[in-house]
């Protein structure tokens, strides 16, 4: 049997391409390794655009989500700033005329709205189904399979969204270590959080708190080294190392839980399309979490393949030449988000005083040019068009 698209990965970005086909008349599979009704990861937080939430309103899926018990937190302001140095920008929903900036969206939540969605809109949705190796042919793309049955699964495209894309024959991917990691907490301060996000830049990185429910989210970049070294303190001892960053801007916090580190790196496909197979979300490209973009640019990966694939004949889905016509259209979008976090984990992500200045001009010229505010505010939340 020869499917229209067979989407591997029904994780947020797999989940969001189906829906955003749902519509179409088109034969569309998706397989996923997860049981019906497992989630396989721990629950973690989201940083989802005002771009990404209009994504999920046109696929049925933000209402639904909105309504769960803290499952989303808007943010309405940004506080950048650096450390050891002047400089700082802030950047406020309200300057936009838009409900917010974006959100944070607990993983579990969204995962299991995108789930009923595709439940409601009658996706077919093969669950137990491990890819093993995905190749094409200048006919159809053929996925091959383990789990419940081991049938291989031929369709005229195969997208791939299961977040490494290693199973995708003909597509490279380089790696790019930073000597980073990432430790990653929930934070409850004194005072409420009021819907303001902080991205604080210091020597060692980046430092991210995100508004959720009645706490923070933090992402704290730091050496690997410093990385073992703050997870192996105890909470009250961890807390006063956090505490010198952000005191003056939120005072004292009062508990951590949930510690935990992972190693940072920038990942990047070479191509995101081969023959009659497209790779889209992480398995496209992972990139740094300072800005959170990564997870933004893959609901566009999503909804822009979604969109080329309906506005192909039957026929034409899946042929090199739609192919290579959706990956021109998202290469500005792609490769402008790949540049803004790289260039941002190495313009604000060291220790060399040269840069301090001109990093606080910078932050300075963005508060201060509303012009060069507005267009940068705008592709933060909805790429680059």
């Amino acid at each position: 049997m020869l499917h229209d698209v067979a989407i591997v990965g029904a994780g947020p970005v797999g989940a969001t391409l189906a829906l955003a086909l749902a519509d179409g008349d088109l034969d569309v599979v998706v397989l996923d390794a997860r049981a019906a009704g497992e989630t396989l990861r721990g629950d973690r937080s989201l940083a989802l655009s005002h771009g990404s939430r209009l994504i999920l309103e046109r696929c049925g899926v933000w209402a639904e989500l909105a309504a769960m018990p803290d499952a989303v937190t808007p943010i309405a302001v940004i506080d950048v700033s650096q450390a050891g140095g002047f400089g700082m920008t802030r950047l406020a929903a309200a300057d936009f005329e838009l409900p917010a900036l974006g959100y944070v969206v607990a993983y579990r939540a969204l995962q299991a709205a995108l789930d009923a969605a595709l439940a409601r809109a009658g996706v077919r949705v093969r669950h137990g189904v491990t890819a093993l190796r995905v190749g094409g042919t200048p006919a159809y793309a053929a996925v091959e399979t383990g789990g419940t049955d081991g049938e291989p699964v031929l369709a005229r495209l195969a997208a791939v969204a299961d977040g490494t894309g290693a199973t995708v024959a003909g597509i490279g991917r380089t790696r790019r270590e930073y000597g980073q990691a990432a430790v990653v907490a929930r934070l409850w301060s004194a005072a409420p959080h009021a819907g303001i996000a902080y991205e604080r830049f210091t020597p060692e990185g980046p430092i991210a708190l995100l508004p959720e429910a009645g706490r923070y989210g933090l992402v704290w970049t730091v050496t690997p080294q410093r990385a073992d070294a703050l997870c192996a303190l105890d909470d009250a001892a961890f807390l006063a190392a956090l505490a010198p960053h952000f005191s003056a801007r939120i005072g004292s916090f009062a508990k951590v839980a949930d510690r935990r580190a992972f190693p940072l790196a920038l990942e990047i496909a070479g191509s995101t399309v081969g023959a009659r197979c497209v790779v889209l979300g992480n398995a496209a490209q992972t990139l740094h979490p300072v800005a959170g973009q990564g997870f933004n640019l893959g609901l566009r990966d999503a909804f822009g393949l979604a969109q080329a694939v309906l506005d192909a004949p039957r026929e034409r889905i899946g042929e090199r030449a739609m192919l290579e016509a959706y990956a021109r259209r998202r290469r500005p979008d792609r490769w402008a988000g790949i540049a803004l976090t790289h260039g941002l984990v190495r313009l604000f992500g060291n220790d060399l005083p040269l840069l301090s200045w001109p990093r606080g001009l910078a932050l300075t010229l963005l508060d201060t040019l509303t012009p060069a505010k507005r267009a940068f505010t705008r592709a933060m939340l909805f790429g680059l068009r």
